[in-house]
């Protein structure tokens, strides 16, 4: 299997070094979190001085004996060095029955800079802070962006390159099959995994057919706007008996699981978040072809879905902009950063572009305003605002 670094996660891993709090990786399954964290490891090996590195990976039969989590606590606690750099990295850390108690005890004791990986069924963002007791840094891993395709492909035909990347999707387990039907059944083996055993494993669920429904649902409206109570409906008109609390119920796993992400709507002129209709993503674009196939197929709104995930792994919080009665794709804002972006497949008619850029035109401060097209063609301008292309967008991470 080839393997690329991946600078940005690892840069932030690094950064983390030192410090008090429980450094835990997540994301969804599948998407690189062990060979993230194993190459973390080859850097602390590398560049630690004094170090006493404890590395275990709970997946291997070696280490059967810590899937106790006393036996886990005191295997570390003889593993400890005085007077050296103690760092502790568990991969795998929920195999573990009752880990947490073993990771707030060494962590009480101020004994390793801790460092975890784990299923993502088991280190949700809305469990950690419950599970540890202790402060938690979380460094969420995303699939491979357009980027990190072009380096694991070492490809330097941009536009082409994008064509295949669109089709495949940035899940690298994926990468190694070359025939597209394989790689596809990978990527729905792994949603399905996610769905009929993460999920009904964790809430203990009943109803299989409904979370199906309701996660198939979700794919296939990806960046359109919906409320719990309209999916509802939409779903009873095939016979569902499903209810918009179970909607929301569900909704609210599968973006803890890492599969659905949520971009709220905000006002630009009120400057306050509204309640109702939010815009989902999915962890990957590739997971939509994979279980769905190219029914529905929407070139914009599959773009806008890749947009919207670089733009997180760019540091930036993203929210859908209203204002009066028209609406931005995005609104993403960074520390003093902001940005408003509009998305397109195709602004060569008129009309298009009059569609994308009259809502930017109608902002009036003073922060870049860029339209996100499929142009082929280098970056312009049109009354200040950028016009970028696609492709060259997801390559260029300074654009």
């Amino acid at each position: 299997m080839k393997i690329i670094e991946r600078k940005g996660y690892l840069n932030k891993l690094i950064e983390c070094l030192g410090t008090p709090d429980i450094k835990v990786v997540t994301g969804i399954r599948r998407c690189g979190k062990s060979i993230l964290i194993s190459q973390f490891s080859d850097y602390v090996k590398k560049n630690e001085k004094n170090l006493n590195l404890v590395y275990i990976d709970l997946q291997q039969l070696d280490h059967m004996e810590l899937l106790e989590f006393q036996n886990l606590h005191d295997f570390c606690i003889r593993q400890y060095k005085k007077n050296k750099n103690n760092i502790l990295i568990i991969d795998e850390v929920q195999l573990c029955d009752g880990f947490e108690k073993a990771i707030n005890s060494l962590h009480a004791k101020r004994l390793y800079d801790i460092y975890l990986t784990g299923s993502n069924a088991f280190l949700l963002s809305s469990d950690l802070a419950t599970l540890f007791t202790g402060r938690t840094i979380e460094i969420e891993v995303l699939p491979f962006s357009f980027s990190e395709y072009l380096e694991y492909f070492e490809r330097n035909d941009i536009q082409d390159a994008f064509d295949d990347y669109f089709k495949m999707g940035g899940m690298p387990g994926s990468y190694e099959y070359h025939d597209e039907g394989r790689r596809y059944d990978y990527i729905a083996d792994v949603y399905r995994t996610i769905i009929e055993r993460d999920l009904f494993q964790k809430y203990k669920l009943r109803n299989r057919k409904e979370l199906m429904q309701l996660s198939d649902f979700m794919l296939d409206n990806i960046s359109n706007l919906a409320s719990p109570h309209n999916i509802c409906m939409e779903l009873n008109k095939d016979h569902s008996a499903i209810t918009e609390k179970t909607v929301s119920k569900y909704i609210a796993y599968l973006e803890r699981s890492f599969v659905l992400y949520v971009a709220s709507r905000y006002d630009l002129k009120g400057k306050k978040y509204l309640s109702s209709n939010s815009k989902y993503y999915v962890a990957d674009h590739g997971i939509r072809y994979a279980v769905l196939g190219t029914r529905n197929l929407d070139y914009g709104r599959t773009y806008e879905n890749m947009i919207y995930l670089e733009l997180r792994r760019r540091g930036y919080d993203v929210h859908v902009g209203k204002l009066y009665q028209k609406e931005i794709d995005f609104v993403a804002t960074k520390q003093s950063k902001k940005i408003y972006i509009q998305v397109s497949d195709d602004i060569s008619q008129e009309k298009t572009f009059q569609r994308e850029y009259k809502p930017l035109l109608a902002i009036k401060d003073g922060y870049p305003k860029i339209i996100i097209a499929r142009t082929r063609h280098p970056e312009y301008q049109y009354e200040g605002i950028r016009i970028i292309d696609l492709a060259q967008w997801l390559a260029d991470s300074e654009l």
